[in-house]
């Protein structure tokens, strides 16, 4: 199973993957079913998670019925605990939309929560994030999980972002970090060959290698950024139940 889950996401299309998966994963995640560790996001648990990665695959890492990996998992208690997302409706734009967050989001906000993606046949609407084609001020909350190093120019999606949000509306920004973490952001727009991106920033689709600098890329925008460190804040035995990530910061960023 490992092999056949690192040969899908090295080899296969991410968007078709996004159709096929919700089919067949879900099917196969029932076999895993047992006591040992769950997701909070459909309150399932099971013997162990699967592993997932393109390089090297991650053990105890994927939920096979909601799709979900570590950082998710992370987010998702995160959104309860420290946000009001679950305690009021909010207009929420989710950019890059991950399968196992859709239904309970809906499910929360209604018609107010919308998706986009440049591709993605998850998202409600087909958007550049370099443009975002809403009005500036028309969202409370905006979402937008592992999407900056893929694309062209992150200062720009990032002030696109904090131009659609409402004043005093909130964002969560998270990208991937390779350690050691460098000091400054690497990037270098004439790297176009694959290999040499995945050996440099550590996936083939990826633009850049994020550092120490990463929120301050995010404060050059206009944004108010915490840096939380939920994650460590968390009991021992919580962190082991949903197979949360070892470094991953919350960045929580509000339009000022």
């Amino acid at each position: 199973m490992k092999i056949l889950i690192q040969f899908l996401i090295r080899l296969v299309p991410r968007k078709v993957l996004q159709k096929i998966a919700p089919w067949i994963l879900p099917l196969i995640g029932r076999l895993y079913r047992g006591h040992n560790v769950t997701c909070p996001i459909i309150g399932k648990s099971y013997r162990k998670f699967l592993p997932y990665g393109r390089i090297n695959p991650r053990p105890n890492a994927l939920c096979l019925e909601s799709m979900s990996l570590e950082r998710h998992r992370l987010l998702w208690l995160y959104l309860k605990e420290k946000t009001d997302f679950f305690k009021t409706k909010l207009r929420v734009l989710h950019i890059a939309p991950e399968q196992c967050f859709i239904q309970e989001f809906k499910k929360q906000h209604g018609g107010y929560y919308v998706t986009g993606d440049i591709e993605s046949p998850l998202a409600d609407v087909q958007m550049d994030i370099h443009q975002i084609p809403f009005d500036e001020g028309d969202f409370d909350c905006v979402l937008c999980n592992h999407v900056l190093e893929h694309v062209e120019d992150d200062k720009k999606a990032i002030g696109e972002i904090n131009r659609v949000l409402k004043k005093g509306g909130w964002a969560i920004l998270q990208v991937p970090f390779f350690y050691p973490l460098v000091d400054i952001t690497e990037e270098d727009p004439t790297i176009t060959d694959p290999g040499m991106r995945e050996k440099r920033y550590g996936q083939s689709d990826h633009v850049r290698r994020y550092g120490k600098d990463y929120a301050d890329r995010i404060r050059s925008q206009g944004f108010k950024v915490t840096e939380d460190d939920y994650c460590s804040t968390l009991p021992e035995e919580t962190r082991t139940k949903y197979a949360l990530p070892k470094d991953e910061i919350i960045y929580f960023c509000e339009k000022i």
